[in-house]
């Protein structure tokens, strides 16, 4: 008789604190329709800014390597920034594209991007990437370079 009481105040229990759904609404998320890959138009500019960039670096003129950065960059990028790129960047090596498209940053929103790869690494996914972020004028916000190890 015990169990059977146990059984039911469990049960009574449950329906008590059972909730019924009265109406299901759906809601669709607003999503912005994002392109995947970046127009030509884009890839020449960005690309042209890169390689200037890159051409200052190598020459270590930095008042062109600043008219070429975001003024959010400029505030986050020191000298020992630049000479970590020199040392990282194997400026006697062709750069060519390898992959474009959007970055998400974590202040919330998607920048153009372009990766990098060096034109002697034939392997699908390359061992070294740059991966440098653009603002939509063409301003650089970063440069990355990657280096895959094993």
């Amino acid at each position: 008789m015990k169990k059977i009481f146990l059984i039911l105040s469990v049960f009574a229990v449950h329906l008590c604190f059972s909730q019924k759904v009265k109406s299901v609404t759906v809601k669709e998320a607003k999503t912005t329709e994002q392109k995947l890959e970046l127009s030509k138009d884009k890839i020449e500019l960005f690309n042209g800014k890169f390689v200037q960039f890159i051409t200052a670096l190598k020459t270590s003129d930095k008042k062109t390597m600043e008219s070429l950065l975001s003024d959010n960059a400029k505030t986050a990028v020191t000298d020992k920034v630049y000479k970590r790129l020199t040392e990282d960047i194997h400026f006697d090596k062709k750069l060519e594209i390898f992959k474009t498209g959007y970055k998400s940053l974590i202040g919330g929103g998607n920048y153009p991007m372009i990766q990098y790869k060096y034109s002697d690494d034939k392997s699908t996914e390359p061992k070294e990437i740059i991966t440098a972020v653009f603002e939509e004028n063409g301003k650089i916000l970063g440069i990355k370079p990657y280096k895959q190890t094993k």
